[in-house]
């Protein structure tokens, strides 16, 4: 006999099967917005003040970690449904298309080029730095990549019929750029910002600029530096049997060729084989024969 979820149980289910960087920048964002709440207006300020971004170049300078705290707090429960609401529904095609490691380096990429832009801007034009909030700056970002790679991908809006990604997100900027000097209260230079830095860091990734191994090379180069070196008798031990045979290099996978053939395995056990693009199967076919 069939027995049905609790609903506990299938929130846990649906929390578990999200992808883990789209898991986390929710349930962070979540959790901070109900610490806001739970906390009153005085320790809402607090948080603001301590982990807004300004745009002010001394300020970015002398205390960095805005650029990244930024984003995890929002000013309303609409503002944050607006920017978890996209991430969750466009950023999980991405995730699972580029990767964790490739996603979080072009979510957090666009949400610090955003407010870095807006940063420039403000010092140009005198404008006064006031803080800034949310993470529609990253979103942006994650929303041009996927109309990037998915631009005729057909979207479900209220009202609307269906409509192609790739004229969403293309209207979205327009709004912004229409509304840009409206004293509305709203970042629009760090939406253009976190859209132009998406757009770019995708570009930069299929032009072989590899975030997952950069970050998976920068990780390994650390438990290099924490793991102490084997003994010499054991370094010894492993120079008389390498001199006992060569192969050669064309038959080895260098660390970036293996750190994208585990990425395509990852992406296959997740979506199976159909799942993958043409290049992909290309790759995947090309490194198999090798390895």
């Amino acid at each position: 006999m069939y027995q049905q979820e609790t609903f506990g149980q299938a929130f846990k289910r649906g929390w578990l099967m999200m992808p883990p960087g789209i898991r986390w920048i929710i349930t962070i964002n979540i959790g901070v917005y109900l610490a806001m709440i739970i906390g009153g207006n005085t320790f809402s300020s607090f948080m603001v003040q301590m982990f807004g971004f300004y745009s002010d170049p001394l300020t970015t300078i002398t205390q960095p970690w805005r650029l990244v705290t930024y984003m995890f707090l929002h000013g309303g429960i609409f503002h944050l449904l607006f920017n978890m609401l996209w991430l969750w529904f466009l950023g999980k095609i991405v995730e699972d298309h580029l990767g964790t490691k490739n996603f979080l380096a072009i979510y957090f990429g666009s949400g610090i080029g955003g407010a870095m832009v807006n940063t420039v801007v403000a010092t140009i034009f005198g404008a006064a730095a006031i803080p800034t909030i949310g993470a529609s700056g990253a979103v942006f970002g994650i929303m041009v990549a996927f109309a990037v790679l998915f631009p005729t991908y057909k979207l479900m809006l209220i009202f609307f019929p269906p409509i192609e990604a790739r004229f969403i997100v293309a209207g979205l900027i327009a709004i912004d750029l229409l509304f840009i000097s409206a004293q509305d209260g709203i970042a629009r230079i760090v939406h253009l910002g976190g859209a132009f830095w998406g757009y770019a860091l995708l570009k930069m990734y299929y032009r072989g600029y590899n975030y997952d191994a950069w970050i998976s090379a920068v990780m390994n180069r650390f438990k290099r530096k924490e793991t102490p070196p084997p003994p010499k008798a054991a370094q010894a031990k492993g120079k008389s049997k390498t001199n006992l045979y060569s192969v050669s290099d064309a038959e080895i996978l260098d660390e970036v060729e293996q750190d994208e053939l585990d990425r395509i395995l990852e992406k296959i056990s997740k979506s199976g084989y159909d799942g993958l693009s043409a290049e992909e199967k290309r790759t995947l076919f090309e490194l198999s024969k090798r390895n």
